[in-house]
Parts: C-alpha cells; sequence; structure tokens
C-alpha cells in the first residue's frame, strides 16, 4: 500500500500546542565561547594562578602585572589575602569542593581559604558543584542566619500617596528593604521621601533607597530620606567599566562616601553584562562574576546583588544558565560578604522556568532572596518586571509553607492591608500639604488604599509630582524635615521610628554585613546573627510563633469550613429506614447503595448539587430505560466499590449502582471482583445532572442485557485534585464519622423535599 505522508511533520497537533507554550516566547543560544555566551567554562578561561614576591603579586591567573588591565590590578592590590594565598591555590579544587558542602568543615575555614584564591580559581571550584551541591552549600555558606527579602516599590506615576500605601503593604507582608526607582529622573526627591514615610507605616525597621543616578542618589542618602543603596554597578571586563566612564576607583571612592555616613550599601553585578555590551572578552559567565566578585570584596563593599539581574535573560539562554546563576551567589558567600539573591528581573515567560530559577535559593537560603521581589502588579515596575511580583504573592506564600521554609513573608489580612495603605497614604498627604509641596484630596487617598496599581487611579496632573520633587531639592528638605511634619499632623508614631532609625545610623552596626533591622530596630547582622549552619538541626530554624504564621495562609480552611455549606441544604431529601435489605427478585430492579453519611450529614455533592438531585436524576434515567430504582443504605463500608457490589448482589436484575454523598458513582454488577466495574465516575467535581441521569440509564441498559454506550467525560485541564482534596478528605472524615461497622445494609424510603 502506498500512502503520500508528505508534509504530515507540519500537522502534527502536538507540536502545534507545544509552539504555543510561554516558554517557546523565551529565547535560547547555542553556546558560542567568541562572544562570550557560555556558562561555567570557556575554553579561554586563564588558569588559576598566582605568583607573589616580596609581599606583592605579580602574576595573577596567568597575567603577569606588566598585562594587569584596571580590574586585575585592583583585585591583586586589595582583594586577595596573602597570608593564606599560597595555601589556598595549592589546595586541589575537588577538595576546596568539598569542604563547602562538607558539613563538618566550619564556615570560617570555608571562608579563609576562599580569601587567598584568584577569580579563576573561585570559578572552578564552584563550577565543580552539582544543582543539589549548591543548595546545601548555600545553607551553609550565607553570612547571617536569619532569611529575609527586599521588594520593588514603584509605579507609573511615581505617585507619592501611591508609592507610599505600597511600601506599607510591603513592610505588612515582611519585607525588610524597599527599593524605589523613577520614571522620571527628577521625581526621585518625592519618591524617595513618600517610601521614607511609607515604610515606617505599620512595623518599623525597613530600610529604602532610590535607585537613580549615582551622585543624586548619594546626596538623598547623606539627607537622610534613604538608609542604604545597592545600584554601585561593577563588571568583569576593563571595557564594560570604560564604556560606563567607571573605574574600580571611582566605585571604590563611592563605597567609602556611603559608608562614612552611615549609609549601608552593596555592590551590583551579575553574569551577562559583559556579553549584552559585546566586551566578554571570550570568557565565561562564571569568570567575569567571579571578578566582580572577587572586585566587590576588594572595594570593601559589605554585600553584593547578583544571580538574574538586567543580563539574566542573557544567562538563562545557553546550558546550565540557571545553575550559573545560583554559582554567583553562593561565590558571594564564599567571599564573606552578604548576598542578595537577585530574582529581580523576569527570567522566563513560562511560570515552570521562572519558579525552578527561584526555588533553589529559597530551599538553600539566602540574606535576601530577592533584589526586587515586584510588590507591585508587573506594570507598575518600573525596573522591569520582577521574577515575582505581587500577583505571585499567594504563590510564593505557599511555597513558604508547602516546603516549611522562610521566606521572609507573611500572610496580611484584608483588613489589615487596607489599615496600613489608608495611614500611609494620609500621613504622605499630611507631609506634602504641610510642607507645601503638593495637595492630595480625600478622594486621590480613597483611590490609592483600593487601588491595586496606578492604572486605577482616576486622571490626575502630571506636573504635581516633578514640582514636589523640585521643592524638596530646591529648599533640600532633609529627614528631620520629614519627621517634624509627621509630628506636627499627628503621625507621631511614624515620626518617631524614622527618627529612631536616623539615630541607629550613628551607631554604624547596619554598615555590618547582611545587616537588617528587625520590627524592634534591633540589628540582625553576620555579627549579632553569624549563621551557624553545620547539619541537620543545626543553623535558622522556624520558630513556633513563624511557623504558625508561614502555615496560615488566607486560602487554608479547617474541616469544619470545608463542610459549613452542607447545611445550607440540611433536610431536602429524607431516607425512611423500611428495613434490613434482602436479595430483590425483579429483573427490571437496580438497587442504588448509598452511602453512611448520604442525607444525614453530608448534603451536597462536590459538583454543587444537592444530594437529593443526585438521587433524582439518577432513578430519572432508570426509569427512562423501564428499570425501577430501589435505595440502600450501607452502613458498614464508605468504598464505593463495595456500596456498588453490595448493590448489585442485593440487586434483582445483579446491577448496582454505588454513590457517595460527595457524588463519587460507579456501575457494578454482582459477579465482579470488587474493584473492577462496568463503569466508573470518579471525579465527582466535574459531574453533572445529565451525567447522573445518563449514568442511570446505562445503569438500567446493564440490567436489560444490552451493552450501552459508555460515558466519556472528554477530560479536563483543570486542576480537579489540587482544588478539591483538601474538601474530599473533610467529605469522607464525615463518611467515616458516620459508618457503623459490621451493621447490615438497610432499605430506605426516599423523599424529596
Amino acid at each position: 500500500m502506498n500512502m503520500d505522508h508528505t508534509g504530515e511533520h507540519e500537522r502534527l497537533g502536538r507540536m502545534r500546542v507545544l509552539d504555543a507554550r510561554p516558554v517557546n516566547l523565551d529565547g535560547f543560544s547555542v553556546p558560542d565561547p567568541e562572544l562570550g555566551l557560555i556558562a561555567m567554562s570557556s575554553p579561554f578561561d586563564p588558569e588559576p594562578s598566582l605568583v607573589i614576591e616580596s609581599g606583592r603579586i605579580v602574576d595573577l591567573d596567568g597575567k603577569a602585572r606588566n598585562d594587569f588591565d584596571v580590574i586585575d590590578e585592583f583585585i591583586a592590590n586589595r582583594g586577595i589575602d596573602l597570608s593564606v594565598a599560597e595555601e589556598a591555590m595549592s589546595t586541589p579544587d575537588q577538595q576546596l569542593a568539598r569542604m563547602v558542602v562538607d558539613i563538618n568543615v566550619p564556615r570560617a575555614e570555608v571562608v579563609r581559604l576562599i580569601g587567598g584564591t584568584t577569580p579563576a580559581k573561585l570559578a572552578r571550584v564552584v563550577a565543580l558543584l552539582n544543582a543539589a551541591e549548591l543548595q546545601v552549600a548555600m545553607g551553609k555558606m550565607r553570612a547571617r542566619r536569619t532569611p529575609s527579602n527586599q521588594a520593588h516599590v514603584t509605579n507609573q506615576l511615581d505617585d507619592p500617596v501611591l508609592l507610599a500605601a505600597d511600601a506599607a503593604s510591603a513592610v505588612a507582608h515582611g519585607f525588610r528593604e524597599l527599593e524605589t526607582t523613577t520614571v522620571v529622573l527628577s521625581d526621585a526627591p518625592s519618591n524617595a521621601v513618600s517610601l521614607l514615610i511609607g515604610s515606617q507605616v505599620g512595623v518599623a525597621g525597613a530600610m529604602a533607597q532610590c535607585s537613580i543616578e549615582e551622585a543624586l542618589e548619594l546626596r538623598l542618602g547623606l539627607r537622610g530620606l534613604t538608609s542604604y543603596a545597592e545600584t554601585v554597578s561593577v563588571y568583569g571586563t576593563e571595557q564594560v567599566f570604560t564604556d560606563g566612564d567607571d573605574t574600580p576607583y571611582s566605585k571604590a571612592i563611592l563605597t567609602s562616601a556611603y559608608a562614612s555616613r552611615g549609609l549601608k550599601m552593596r555592590i551590583s553585578s551579575g553574569g551577562g553584562s559583559e556579553v549584552l555590551m559585546g566586551a566578554a572578552e571570550r570568557c565565561s559567565i562564571l569568570y567575569l562574576e567571579s571578578r566582580c566578585v572577587s572586585l566587590a570584596r576588594a572595594l570593601g563593599s559589605q554585600g553584593v546583588q547578583n544571580g538574574g539581574l538586567d543580563g539574566v535573560g542573557v544567562v538563562a539562554s545557553v546550558p546550565e544558565g540557571m545553575k550559573e546563576l545560583i554559582a554567583e551567589n553562593l561565590m558571594v558567600m564564599m567571599r564573606d560578604m552578604e548576598l542578595c539573591a537577585g530574582n529581580d528581573n523576569l527570567i522566563s515567560e513560562s511560570d515552570i522556568r521562572r519558579t525552578a530559577h527561584t526555588l533553589p535559593t529559597l530551599l538553600g537560603g539566602a540574606d535576601f532572596y530577592f533584589g526586587g521581589f515586584g510588590s507591585t502588579p508587573r506594570y507598575d515596575n518600573c525596573f522591569a518586571i520582577s521574577n515575582f511580583n505581587s500577583d505571585d504573592m499567594d504563590d510564593y506564600l505557599v511555597l513558604q509553607r508547602d516546603w516549611g521554609v522562610d521566606g521572609g513573608l507573611r500572610t496580611v489580612t484584608p483588613e489589615h492591608l487596607a489599615r496600613v495603605r489608608r495611614r500611609a497614604a494620609s500621613a504622605v498627604q499630611a507631609v506634602y500639604r504641610d510642607l507645601g509641596l503638593a495637595d492630595y484630596d480625600d478622594a486621590w487617598v480613597d483611590a490609592v488604599v483600593v487601588a491595586n496599581g496606578s492604572r486605577d487611579l482616576p486622571v490626575g496632573d502630571p506636573k504635581k509630582v516633578a514640582e514636589a520633587a523640585q521643592a524638596i531639592e530646591a529648599r533640600q528638605l532633609h529627614v528631620f524635615d520629614i519627621i517634624a511634619a509627621l509630628h506636627r499632623t499627628g503621625f507621631v508614631p511614624e515620626a518617631e521610628t524614622i527618627m529612631a532609625l536616623t539615630r541607629k545610623r550613628l551607631s554604624g552596626d547596619q554598615l555590618q554585613t547582611a545587616a537588617i533591622f528587625d520590627e524592634n530596630l534591633d540589628v540582625l547582622s553576620k555579627i549579632t546573627d553569624p549563621n551557624d549552619y553545620t547539619g541537620p538541626a543545626t543553623g535558622y530554624a522556624l520558630t513556633t510563633e513563624r511557623r504558625r504564621e508561614i502555615d496560615d495562609i488566607r486560602q487554608a480552611r479547617t474541616t469544619g469550613q470545608w463542610t459549613a455549606d452542607q447545611d445550607d441544604h440540611r433536610d431536602h431529601i429524607t431516607l425512611d429506614v423500611i428495613g434490613e435489605a434482602h436479595a430483590g427478585t425483579d429483573p427490571r430492579e437496580v438497587c442504588i447503595g448509598l452511602s453512611p453519611a448520604f442525607a444525614s450529614t453530608v448534603w451536597v455533592s462536590l459538583c454543587g448539587l444537592p444530594v437529593g438531585e443526585v438521587l433524582r436524576q439518577i432513578s430519572a434515567g432508570l426509569e427512562e430505560e423501564g428499570c425501577v430504582a430501589r435505595y440502600v443504605r450501607m452502613r458498614s463500608t464508605i468504598d464505593v466499590g463495595m456500596i456498588g457490589l453490595t448493590a448489585a448482589r442485593l440487586s434483582g436484575s445483579g446491577i448496582g449502582i454505588g454513590l457517595q454523598a460527595k457524588g463519587t458513582a460507579l456501575i457494578h454488577r454482582r459477579d465482579l471482583a470488587p474493584l473492577a466495574n462496568l463503569e466508573l465516575f470518579s471525579v465527582a467535581p466535574l459531574l453533572t445532572a445529565q451525567r447522573y441521569r445518563e449514568l442511570g440509564k446505562n445503569a438500567a441498559r446493564h440490567a436489560k442485557g444490552m451493552v450501552p454506550v459508555p460515558i466519556l467525560s472528554g477530560g479536563t485541564e483543570e486542576s480537579i485534585s489540587a482544588r478539591y482534596h483538601a474538601r474530599v478528605v473533610a467529605l469522607v472524615a464525615l463518611e467515616r464519622a458516620a459508618s457503623e461497622p459490621g451493621k447490615a445494609p438497610q432499605t430506605v424510603k426516599v423523599r424529596v423535599q
């Protein structure tokens, strides 16, 4: 037989469906070392080496001092501990890698040795770890024991009232650092003020930053309007530094300037930037990021934000890219700095991929899980869409609960959220009026409180924010002006909290590695809260209170709540006992076996039909085919198979129907094994009145010796088990409580109201 299948592959339905999946919107690159499009190891990466003469590094990773670029020079002069360098560089890569994951080797010992390694050596070591080992290493190597999280708080209008409300929402959810930026650069002073106010409403101690042009950002910090910075960027090749008109020396000066005024600061890097700039020098993404992390250590930065920033799409496009991003994070920990673990840029259009990127960090642990969880809607995130955003909040809270890990966040009731949003919005309204910056009326505050984002607000005056920002800058308003205005307008708790935070800056404790303020304004850091993980049952552990907080998601229901709707249909059907059930003789009879809780404690099936209606439809189907129903209450079992088989054995026709109160049903025959049946309707939530009627018809046809057409549901794309299983457990518990082991079946008369 000659069949022409030409072009068949172009019509394959399976491929058509796959092509439409979101993952195919992502870009995927063939590795190309010439362009730096290679994740973990390029053939052009330098061999690790270190030569020291007279206390001075003269060769670094195969390059002589005369050939050093500015990055090599800075790392050689300031970034390597020469007292341990010879020992570290002579330790085999595999041995160092094993030390990182060995719970018997203290974190401090790993940090000591890594301090003497070159960038190429460090990259070689972490490249040896597989994905699971990277997670174990993160659990051991992070600086601070207590994990935390950072939020992006921005909007497309730079609206200060909305910024404050969203900041208050973020701290209510548990974020301890808040980062904003601007749509228009000149709006920055206004954004900084509104974030400062909103971040201290309801929960004290969150630090805030305004990520903008570095000089303006520093000036805002010096005036006390912000408390930390992280957008001091470094790069892995000299050319990218040059293109940005920067050097490691200018970054070092900026780092010192922040620290000298009590402003916490960390470096930002992240793999892929050099590739995007066309200046990767044929090196792997991991090696170039190792240079960045080594440089951050040399600069004296207390931390690094990396592992999925602006270049994350580049890294994710190549094989092992996801692994490289986690390896970046680990290198920061191994260099003994705070890790802010990226996740601030959407890595993929695929929900599966973006969650897969975040989960290892969540399980391994980090000082900050996100360098910006988008706490606002995607469209309002002025940095770019984060890997998780406000519409993902419930998913993230459930992930914490699923794995029993502290992701830094908590569930907030709608009532509390509305309360803090109004307080923050009203505080900014009052301060802006008091200082003569802008006048936002009560209707605007009302709109902000209930808004999901800027698209929910009415059309406003686009000049209002610009004029307020100009006034703040022209008058050089500082933190004490804001505190005084809050006091004058009745927002005393917020004023006192901001004053307390300002005093704390004088002590400098927030400059310790991995420092955050807790809700009592105490500093948690590598010094005061060191990570003491040394294996199972050590390190950070959830307190009973924190575990309860993580478990208490708003969707969780008690058994009583899952079954509360049963009482809404109580007594719409009555089962009158006639007597103990005996085998029938009528060949037209089909017994319907009812579960113990049917019309006793369970009155509504999973599909929403009252049980009386379910029974009416099945009975009608039997009658339409000329059969009659007999109703039998099963008391000793809740198993639908045994209920159906028992009904079949009692039935005059030898055909029985098993029916659980929750709606699961089947057709059985007296000579079949208990687990065998003629037709099974197991997905009760999808059943309808018509399906139950058809079930009755088919049971009658079996009773008449016919071969009926099976009832096919057609399947579903819905997550039925995930959606209904918790409810099923509650209903089954009612069934089990109603059962009476050893008690014989009873024939009952049905009366439907």
